[in-house]
């Protein structure tokens, strides 16, 4: 993040909506369900395309997990027009780049083109929401790079396979539950049909959101849109049913073996995410005391624990209430040698305690709130980013109409409602923790990313 002084602090705080929502996107929705929004930024002759599916890791069931992100890798492997392999070198020829991403709330596909090539991308993904070919042949080898992935990403890596048991400890009823990637079971034992079924079911133009921005005219990507999405098909979607979780009663804990050379520390207490922009208010209240607590290096957390008693080497807190199902406000940190887990736990727990007994002040408030305000500011040179944000937004339900909204309830955020949230949320009852046990460190050396990844995450 940018540094910013203390007089663009104020400035950036009394910005006016206008000032940071110019070109207010436009939208249409197709006859067939498919919603086109257009973003017209026209500082660069540069287009960027978004196709977001609502179908993501949560969607899956015992026995496929993994299947969403397996599909976002088929997706590549060839439709009738469009031979395995071809989809990305055509982007390439014209001059763009593009790739793909799974989440626990959606899919999406991308690219980056110039202008004038955005017709020609359009064509492509609309040929794939409908047309893949699926072969077993394409897929017995993309399986195979899948697996390679989740040992890359996951096996591999100590803090991943912290994060994933958190996960699997803190949510036992809600698909939050496994990783995006799957279980490994679930994969060894994936079929082409398990990834045909998924794609049927949810790849759908009435379960997709096209997001385009940059250099061009709202008219004419709805024209493009109506051309080459609209001869496709609605679905009749699945039934989403409710996934509550059971309300948590008491501390989660969970210990990981894996060889590494430190231990590591991660706490989650279950959080609200934001369900309606403009009434709720925790939310953005949780988002501020994650700032406070790290938003640079002169927040609670780093000053007292890493520079002041120096019990962690690294200390970080995050708290996203942007998604579709439970939250979870997180704080994670390495001890410094010659310090323990327990140490560090309890260091962070007394920090926690201050803010719940004190308060935070006015002026370190104010400092967050410029930061946060000032990165979406800076955030927003970017056409890709802007994209991005859109999407989010509607793959949560909250409508990109919000964007603004979610600001400015950031500006209002009070000392005492970031007080109110420590007390009420960051308690034992809501609480897991999740610990690495350092084991010898093996002479295998670290995996190498697989051949053939190309998403990111």
């Amino acid at each position: 993040m940018r540094k910013v002084t203390g007089m663009l602090w104020v400035a950036l705080l009394a910005l006016p909506l206008a000032a940071l929502a110019a070109n207010q996107p436009q939208e249409k929705i197709l006859a067939n369900g498919l919603k086109v929004i257009v973003k017209e930024d026209h500082r660069a002759p540069v287009v960027v395309s978004q196709i977001w599916y609502k179908a993501g890791s949560m969607d899956e069931h015992n026995g496929t997990t993994g299947v969403a992100h397996v599909l976002e890798h088929m997706m590549f492997k060839g439709t009738k027009s469009v031979p395995a392999g071809e989809f990305s070198k055509r982007v390439a020829a014209a001059g763009g780049r593009d790739n793909a991403a799974t989440d626990t709330d959606f899919t999406f596909y991308h690219q980056v083109i110039g202008r004038s090539k955005l017709p020609l991308v359009l064509r492509l993904e609309a040929d794939r929401m409908h047309n893949l070919l699926l072969s077993e042949k394409e897929f017995s080898k993309e399986i195979e790079v899948v697996r390679n992935e989740r040992r890359w990403r996951i096996d591999d890596k100590p803090h991943a396979q912290v994060q994933v048991q958190l996960m699997a400890t803190a949510f036992e009823a809600n698909p939050y539950h496994w990783p995006v990637i799957g279980w490994m079971d679930d994969l060894q034992h994936m079929t082409v049909q398990d990834a045909r079924a998924w794609y049927q079911a949810w790849y759908a133009p009435n379960n997709a959101v096209l997001v385009v921005a940059g250099d061009v005219k709202a008219p004419e990507v709805f024209a493009l849109a109506e051309k080459y999405f609209g001869p496709i098909k609605r679905k009749v979607l699945p039934v989403r049913k409710p996934q509550q979780e059971p309300e948590q009663t008491g501390i989660r804990r969970v210990v990981v073996k894996a060889p590494a050379k430190w231990p590591y520390l991660l706490m989650g207490w279950k959080a609200p995410r934001l369900k309606d922009a403009a009434k709720d208010s925790d939310p953005y209240a949780l988002e501020m005391l994650a700032g406070v607590l790290d938003s640079n290096n002169a927040a609670r957390l780093p000053k007292a624990l890493v520079r002041d008693s120096q019990i962690a080497s690294e200390i970080g807190a995050g708290y996203d209430s942007v998604q579709r199902g439970p939250d979870l406000f997180e704080i994670d940190g390495t001890p410094s040698e010659g310090k323990s887990v327990e140490q560090l736990e309890a260091a962070i727990r007394n920090e926690l305690e201050k803010i719940k007994r004190d308060g935070v002040t006015e002026e370190e408030l104010a400092r967050v709130k410029a930061q946060v305000i000032a990165s979406r500011v800076y955030q927003r040179d970017s056409v890709f980013y802007q994209a991005m944000q859109i999407g989010q937004m509607e793959m949560a339900g909250l409508g990109y109409q919000n964007i603004d909204t979610r600001i400015e309830k950031l500006k209002a955020v009070t000392p005492q409602q970031v007080q109110d949230v420590a007390r009420k949320y960051l308690i034992d009852d809501k609480l897991t923790v999740a610990t690495l046990d350092p084991q010898p460190l093996s002479e295998k050396q670290p995996m190498a990313p697989p051949k053939g990844l190309r998403d990111e995450k």
